[in-house]
């Protein structure tokens, strides 16, 4: 066993490496190296949560944001982008089809729109969570006071998700603007921790910049947060932000990661992205391969979908939609994994 399978070894043994060897295992990826981390990775997923999966309904109600993240489509400078906001019963019957098609997970995901106040959103997840109390709410709104985040789950808000994007202060304020700090961001996660929500955080692969110490960095701080879920993606450039000539991370680096922080985290939530689905046409399934155990369907109004793109190319239909459950079901049933109807609540 060479030194990297060793380190692959130490990890699955001890949930922990050193910075160090993080690097050195991102750096020394080879296509050998990841068929033995997603082999040990399928294993840990298996024990925790069999071969099922677990889908959340997806509803982009809002892509209005006060921010300027200088590789988000949706960033506040982008005059090209049509703008919407889904009204609360819009919001409702979103709910009520992707209910009907057996999902039992909704996650509100919006920019920082400053229309949504506190009033409107604990209104909006009380009336869900009136109607729907066998499901989950999953709010994904960005960073707001405690006082916000204590009053949203008051209301009924299960879950949580903030991607930190990056833990490096230094690479934080290459990818935004000086008004929005990565201890900032960090410390929200803390705050929703301390409330009591099933917490999400995450990162972007392959983002400008990136380096694989950035990353060990990442994920040292996913060890010491121990969060409930992990997103992660791989970045793709959008033609209408400062970032639009870079280029995108890579499927190989996302799923190797993929596999890595379920060696680490053996009882998360790790979702197959819609990201990878793009850059790839059998991403997900990939993805699942890799360690994943959950998909997040769009439920959005299919004439607003398209309006919500953070990146170029975003997948909006066919298995990607909540309408193409069946699809999705067939396509994971062909690798051996069936999706269920569950709240799908972290075993963290």
């Amino acid at each position: 066993m060479d030194d990297l399978q060793q380190l692959v070894q130490k990890l699955q043994n001890t949930r922990h490496l050193e910075k160090e060897e993080w690097a050195a295992l991102i750096r020394g990826r080879t296509d050998m190296l990841a068929e033995y981390v997603f082999s040990l990775a399928r294993k840990e997923r298996h024990q925790h949560y069999g071969h099922d999966i677990y889908i959340r309904g997806l509803i982009e109600f809002t892509n209005y944001c006060k921010n300027d993240c200088y590789y988000c489509g949706i960033r506040k400078s982008n005059a090209g982008v049509m703008r919407y906001r889904l009204g609360e019963e819009q919001i409702l019957s979103c709910c009520s089809a992707g209910y009907a098609l057996g999902f039992r997970t909704f996650v509100l995901q919006g920019g920082e729109d400053g229309w949504f106040t506190d009033e409107r959103m604990v209104r909006i997840v009380g009336a869900i969570k009136s109607r729907f109390p066998d499901c989950a709410v999953t709010l994904s709104i960005g960073e707001r006071s405690k006082e916000s985040y204590q009053a949203l789950f008051q209301a009924g808000a299960d879950r949580y998700l903030l991607r930190h994007e990056t833990f490096n202060a230094a690479h934080y304020s290459l990818l935004h603007p000086s008004s929005l700090t990565a201890a900032s961001r960090q410390k929200c996660l803390w705050t929703l921790k301390d409330i009591g929500y099933q917490v999400g955080a995450g990162f972007m692969v392959g983002a400008p910049g990136q380096t694989p110490e950035y990353l060990a960095e990442d994920l040292l701080f996913l060890e010491k947060l121990k969060p409930h879920m992990v997103g992660i993606g791989p970045f793709i450039p959008h033609h209408a932000t400062p970032f639009a000539g870079e280029p995108a991370g890579t499927l190989e680096e996302t799923l190797f990661l993929l596999g890595l922080i379920r060696l680490l985290l053996p009882k998360v939530l790790l979702p197959a992205t819609t990201a990878l689905g793009t850059i790839a046409p059998n991403g997900r399934e990939l993805g699942i391969l890799s360690g994943a155990n959950v998909i997040m369907p769009n439920l959005s109004p299919a004439n607003v979908r398209e309006n919500y793109t953070l990146y170029d190319n975003k997948l909006c239909t066919g298995a990607e939609a909540a309408a193409g459950i069946q699809e999705l079901k067939d396509r994971m049933c062909a690798i051996g994994y069936q999706i269920v109807t569950d709240r799908g609540d972290s075993r963290m």
